[in-house]
């Protein structure tokens, strides 16, 4: 029986050699956002390691928006150049680069994770004045963030566009929208961060508003044959907070946009949820999504190994499969599993004699 898992996949004029992706990890490890050798090697190694998918953590497209002053950026065009230089590597090797763009909102302005990840006051030296859709700071010691005013939400928009357009100079040939993980679109769809009262707040058609026209703009702004994906929290895991139903009528909608495929997590809207983590326990999300938006997904979440895989791909539940710990701790984890798999995936001529 041949391996659904890498088998290509084709969106829009891009394929893809496998379902096998590098979910966005943020490495904390830029100076004023730009890209460094750390990253060439860190992403780098994982096209070489043979994912079909790399895509780069999750970039700020303004200052404000980085979660870390250490965070990757494309608020401006020098930042351009050192992205560059790390997609024509992946390309060569036969994978396709994309980007993560992204704005933090209120959970910006924090500690990387190894210097205890907490709140950076904005007086304090790194530190500045966070923006969110109502001012509401996410947890104790954070500071309160400014609630954005139109001009401020229209800023933001721009600003995704501009990265965008951004991207495309540097030679990603996808795109992916960042609407997850507590981070600022996430603040504006779920009703336990947005308050507002204006045609951004309130009812699901104005709480989903911004992140459909910051798709709007980065699809007008993103060429045509190139994919666009968006990534939410298909759940704040929370009473009261976005649901799965408001997902699945959210990817409808974003299907409309111009949005080619929703990659599927969860929470992170508020602190300490208890969340039911376990192997694969966000692939009902995107089975879900898949299924009732009629829209490509991909899945997260303790995808461990080659079989549990492969029986997502292969049972339809999503179809890439997006990896994150297990691509740390292995590099390599792609080629090894189409070796369990008996799949064909050629290992850099390089390293064939490893092989043997």
């Amino acid at each position: 029986m041949d391996s659904l898992l890498f088998t290509p996949l084709s969106l829009r004029g891009v394929t893809l050699r496998n379902r096998i992706t590098v979910s966005p990890m943020c490495q904390y490890s830029s100076e004023d956002g730009f890209a460094n050798d750390w990253h060439f090697v860190h992403l780098g190694s994982r096209a070489v390691g043979g994912a079909g998918l790399v895509i780069f953590e999750a970039t700020a497209v303004e200052a404000i928006g980085r979660i870390s002053p250490e965070d990757l950026g494309l608020w401006k065009d020098e930042h351009i150049a050192p992205l560059a230089r790390i997609v024509r590597f992946i390309h060569e090797q036969g994978a396709v680069a994309g980007i993560q763009l992204a704005h933090a909102g209120r959970k910006a302005s924090t500690q990387r994770l190894w210097e205890g990840g907490g709140p950076i006051a904005p007086e304090v030296p790194k530190g500045w004045k966070t923006v969110a859709p109502s001012a509401l700071p996410f947890d104790e010691g954070y500071s309160t963030p400014e609630a954005l005013d139109e001009a401020g939400i229209q800023r933001v928009i721009r600003a995704f566009a501009d990265a965008a357009e951004r991207s495309r100079a540097a030679g990603f040939r996808l795109v992916e929208v960042h609407a997850a993980h507590g981070y600022l679109l996430h603040q504006f769809l779920s009703p336990l961060a947005n308050k507002r009262t204006d045609r951004y707040g309130g009812t699901f058609e104005n709480r989903v508003r911004l992140t459909r026209e910051v798709v709007q703009a980065v699809r007008k702004r993103w060429p045509e044959e190139l994919p666009l994906f968006v990534r939410f929290s298909c759940t704040d895991w929370v009473e009261g907070g976005w649901t799965l139903e408001e997902s699945v009528a959210l990817a409808k909608l974003l299907k409309q946009d111009g949005a080619d495929l929703i990659d599927c997590s969860s929470g992170a809207i508020l602190p300490r949820v208890k969340i039911p983590a376990g192997p694969g326990y966000q692939t009902p999300f995107a089975e879900r999504i898949r299924k009732e938006a009629g829209i490509p997904t991909g899945t997260v979440g303790f995808i461990r190994s080659a079989l549990q895989a492969e029986h997502i791909v292969r049972t339809e539940q999503a179809d890439l499969v997006i990896l994150a710990r297990e691509l740390l701790r292995d590099p390599y984890w792609p080629l090894h599993a189409s070796r369990e798999l008996h799949a064909q995936a050629p290992w850099p001529p390089q390293y064939e004699r490893a092989q043997d």
